[in-house]
């Protein structure tokens, strides 16, 4: 089904495979991850995921094959949405929180698509919001996560800058903020002093955003322990280019410190 653009939601198209099963939704945003996707959908697949939440990836555009139908139908994916419009992954999550709400999901956890976080994790999410949690961020840095083969640069700058200036914006203690594993309740979402379906999300913004708007305004939230495994050889999977890619993440930091994003 094709939905046409709207204020805040971009153009896509839905494929759904399955009707709405659960009342939570895992939104994977992806564009050309190959088999790193299929392998993380695999491990879900293997760990039961579906039975907890409805899987729904959140496609950029991807042309690798790795939205193949068959595998995706296989591997227990209830619905493929795909962008056709601007924006990365801003724009694909806006895609997915949308359609989501739109389906009358509780509560909406996120992860990223290249089979380094620990998707079996994801009852540990619905646990929190089912208790009552509106912001419940997935650290690798608590008693319980792990941390393997992180590159030393990401790293020191997680711990001594994103992580630092996230917690002071917040007004919360944070630990592990780049992480993009993390739930949201549907309350937390609609609230008019939040509106995450604006235009002004097109990269990582609405990440930085949603990190520390919640606490902001006296919502629930907490850290729970996950595993970030990163490949022990070879490049490492990431969309943010060292030099471009790491200045833009700096400048949404600090124009998210003084409150440029909120409504």
């Amino acid at each position: 089904m094709l939905y046409e653009r709207q204020t805040g939601v971009p153009k896509f198209v839905s494929s759904e495979f399955a009707e709405k099963t659960k009342d939570y939704v895992v939104l994977i945003p992806i564009i050309n991850e190959g088999n790193r996707i299929l392998k993380e959908l695999y491990r879900a697949y293997k760990h039961k995921i579906a039975s907890y939440a409805d899987i729904v990836i959140c496609d950029g555009g991807s042309t690798d094959g790795c939205t193949d139908e068959k595998r995706l139908r296989r591997l227990q994916v209830n619905t493929l949405l795909v962008k056709q419009d601007a924006g990365k992954q801003g724009a694909q999550l806006r895609m997915g929180i949308w359609w989501a709400l739109q389906r009358g999901y509780q509560g909406i956890i996120t992860i990223d698509g290249n089979n380094k976080d620990s998707i079996e994790d994801v009852p540990h999410f619905i646990e929190k919001l089912k208790a009552g949690y509106d912001l419940v961020q997935g650290s690798r840095f608590l008693k319980g996560g792990r941390a393997v083969n992180t590159p030393p640069v990401r790293l020191l700058s997680v711990r001594l800058i994103h992580a630092p200036v996230i917690s002071l914006t917040a007004r919360h203690l944070f630990t592990d903020t780049t992480n993009a594993y993390r739930a949201y309740s549907v309350r937390y979402l609609q609230d008019e002093r939040v509106q995450p379906l604006r235009d002004i999300f097109m990269t990582y913004e609405l990440l930085a955003y949603l990190s520390v708007r919640a606490s902001q305004l006296g919502y629930r939230v907490c850290e729970i322990p996950v595993k970030r495994v990163y490949p022990a050889k070879g490049k490492t999977p990431t969309k943010i280019s060292f030099v471009k890619g790491n200045s833009e993440l700096m400048k949404i930091l600090f124009r998210n410190l003084f409150g440029a994003y909120n409504p």
